[in-house]
């Protein structure tokens, strides 16, 4: 198996996680010496190191286009939001399927030979996959990679949002699973999450988690609020309505009362949107100058280098019983070889894959016990920054390009 086409919704690496993980799956696929062909509906022009990309262009000339334009009119002018009522009848919008059509047409005209197809997607979107279902002369070849659960209403507490689709997109999903040869999921508990569901995916899954691939560093100017010489926390991205951060910053304030000399050393970054917690954000803001909290998005280019000089890189989930996903950011993480500060459930791949005898995990909202952990850290940064380095070779393996050939060779 060596000519490998990969469907991907977005090769764009700033416009969501997602996009970073597919983007990084690509480059090991074309480390591990595949023949590789990326079809992407990003609709911009980007091109990846050593792989050929092609952008699939939007149908314009159908009647789903004009459909979902004229909705878009029709609810700015109007006011009305006649989406839940569509996607009620339908299962989808005019723009899905408009855009599933268009991926669906470019694929048609493909001229590449593939041994394999692989469809990647982000967020809740997986158009991707919808369009190889309308191929069944693909299905045998087709491997359909499951980022994160779907329908939304297959989410652990406290994500609890059900769609008014909900059937429909639950009736696609059980196709996927019955009709792509392979399927793929980022982490253990995520396959076995939606192993229980579709039962069919118990039966074609392997595990390819997100990758740890090599990225072509930047000239870089570190900014005015990260001194490299302090004892720095990073969380970096999105904080979700479900991801609070107000656990680690009591906690970290915790630590700074009972260590009042890392008052002049100790810095806590939060860097991404925060809207869900914007005014409790804007108060520990406000009465704490050792917590930086960025105004909005900030690039991957400046995230990827500070990771790599902080002293503690945070991950943050929410509370729950489980927690299936492997974060986007973990190969990340364990790339840039600093301590990993794990915010996360009992039950949850990122702890799995640290060990139960991992010492920086907690609760997301036992700030008690996270101060506790800073402060064994702070101390062991002072004895020497070095103690601070993560050195996991065996996690980096499992993110490498190295044990991602193996799973595809021996399909």
């Amino acid at each position: 198996m060596k000519k490998i086409l990969v469907v991907v919704d977005s090769i764009n690496v700033n416009d969501s996680s997602g996009s970073k993980a597919n983007v990084a799956l690509i480059n090991n696929l074309v480390e591990g010496g595949f023949d590789i062909l990326v079809y992407h509906y990003t609709r911009i022009n980007i091109q990846l190191k050593n792989v050929d990309c092609i952008s699939i262009p939007e149908k314009k000339i159908t009647l789903l286009y004009f459909l979902s334009r004229s909705q878009r009119v029709f609810t700015k002018l109007s006011k009305l939001n006649l989406a839940p009522f569509f996607e009620k009848i339908f299962g989808f919008s005019f723009t899905f399927f408009n855009d599933t059509y268009s991926i669906k047409e470019a694929l048609l005209k493909c001229n590449f030979e593939p041994d394999l197809i692989i469809t990647l997607s982000k967020g809740a979107s997986f158009r991707p996959h919808y369009a190889l279902l309308g191929l069944p002369e693909l299905h045998s070849k087709w491997m359909a990679y499951v980022h994160d659960p779907y329908p939304m209403h297959y989410y652990p507490r406290p994500y609890n949002f059900i769609e008014v689709s909900y059937k429909q997109k639950q009736q696609f999903f059980l196709e996927v699973s019955q009709k792509a040869r392979y399927s793929a999921f980022p982490s253990l508990l995520l396959k076995d999450w939606m192993g229980s569901y579709f039962q069919n995916f118990n039966r074609t899954a392997v595990i390819i988690p997100h990758q740890n691939a090599p990225y072509e560093i930047k000239i870089f100017e570190f900014p005015t609020y990260f001194a490299i010489s302090k004892f720095n926390i990073l969380h970096a991205g999105n904080l979700m309505a479900q991801r609070s951060p107000k656990g680690l910053m009591d906690g970290f304030i915790l630590f700074l009362q009972n260590n009042p000399d890392a008052q002049n050393n100790a810095r806590l970054l939060l860097l991404g949107t925060s809207t869900d917690h914007s005014q409790m954000m804007e108060e520990y803001k406000r009465k704490y100058s050792e917590i930086y909290i960025s105004e909005g998005n900030v690039s991957f280019d400046d995230v990827y280098q500070i990771q790599k000089r902080v002293s503690v890189n945070v991950i943050l989930e929410a509370i729950s019983e489980i927690s299936p996903f492997l974060p986007g950011k973990f190969p990340h993480c364990v790339a840039a070889n600093r301590t990993i500060l794990s915010l996360a459930p009992y039950n949850s791949e990122t702890r799995r894959l640290l060990g139960d005898d991992y010492p920086y995990w907690a609760e997301q909202n036992d700030s008690v016990k996270i101060a506790s952990i800073i402060e064994k850290l702070y101390h062991l940064w002072k004895q020497n920054p070095v103690n601070l380095l993560l050195n996991r070779k065996d996690l980096e393996d499992y993110l490498s390009a190295e044990n991602l050939k193996k799973v595809i060779i021996n399909l």
